[in-house]
């Protein structure tokens, strides 16, 4: 039997207060708890694909856990337990209007940014020449607003703190913790023969106390290039071997899909659906350096839903 793919849950929770549907996650507030299942959708271009990918959910969960234990000595975290491979508990916390965006190397946005003339992103000041793919001399923090909807913006530590959007004392934590997470992220991928290039992070407060929340280092939030080789492409001019789901959003290019009005969502085949999979559970393996097991998929949307109530 093919593994089934958890597309979505509906559940009425013992003590459920609200629910909230994102792109990929179903997270159930429960007094002062969040459920946060990590389902098997997956989104590209601000679009979710029409199906889901076996296995995709336990690899993001179980990465996110994986790297908020590790981590657990440098900040709080909102994680108290994962009673299923696709579910994390923990706290609810206020989140910050904010993502700490940090950038260790001249990829994607800053790059483009940069190709385009620019010398400072979110007031920080870029040095004249660089490449793409090239090392910042330290890594940098460009932080992005959370958009309610459409796109998240751009913004400066200067103008965070002058419009009252996080008080300073606490926005220099979370830079401090922002640094300390991403060196502890760059050791551990480091350790895999990855380079962890730029990722984000977000906060929360409780009880007056700051919460790294949501996931953590995934592929999903976090871009990583393959350490053997990099420099060698760097001089080169070449492309670098990422590590992430840019092959899914290739695989959408190749067939006429890029998200843009007037596109129509391409068929996705077994055999592709297939593919997705395995390279998910590649990324779980090559990040976390763990053997991947696949949880049992044979009623999975009533065997989350048991383990959830087990655990409340």
């Amino acid at each position: 039997m093919p593994a089934q793919a958890l597309d979505a849950t509906h559940f009425e929770l013992p003590g459920q207060t609200a629910f909230y549907q994102g792109k990929v996650r179903d997270v159930y507030t429960i007094e002062d708890l969040l459920v946060m299942v990590a389902s098997d959708r997956i989104s590209a271009f601000d679009h979710i694909l029409p199906r889901a990918i076996p296995y995709k959910g336990q690899v993001l969960n179980q990465v996110a856990t994986h790297f908020l234990e590790a981590t657990r000595d440098i900040c709080p975290n909102w994680l108290i337990s994962s009673p299923d491979p696709n579910v994390a508990i923990g706290h609810a916390c206020s989140p910050f209007r904010v993502e700490m965006v940090i950038r260790g190397y001249l990829v994607g946005h800053a790059w483009r940014e940069y190709s385009s003339g620019k010398r400072t992103l979110c007031g920080v000041a870029l040095p004249d020449g660089m490449v793409e793919n090239q090392a910042f001399p330290t890594p940098i923090i460009t932080p992005a607003t959370k958009a309610e909807e459409g796109h998240d913006e751009d913004i400066s530590r200067e103008e965070i703190i002058a419009q009252g959007i996080i008080a300073e004392e606490d926005y220099l934590l979370l830079e401090k913790y922002t640094r300390e997470l991403f060196q502890r992220g760059t050791e551990m991928a480091a350790q895999q023969g990855l380079i962890l290039v730029d990722t984000k992070y977000e906060f929360g407060k409780k009880d007056g106390k700051i919460y790294l929340i949501d996931e953590i280092h995934t592929p999903d939030s976090s871009r990583y290039f393959y350490a053997d080789g990099y420099q060698e492409r760097l001089s080169r001019g070449e492309k670098q071997k990422h590590l992430s789901k840019e092959f899914v959003r290739e695989w959408l290019i190749e067939n006429g899909f890029q998200g843009l009005e007037g596109q129509s969502m391409p068929n996705m085949p077994d055999d592709f659906l297939d593919k997705v999979s395995n390279r998910y559970i590649e990324l779980y393996e090559q990040i976390t350096g763990q053997t991947f097991h696949k949880a049992d998929t044979d009623d999975i949307v009533e065997r989350v839903k048991e383990n959830i109530i087990a655990a409340l």
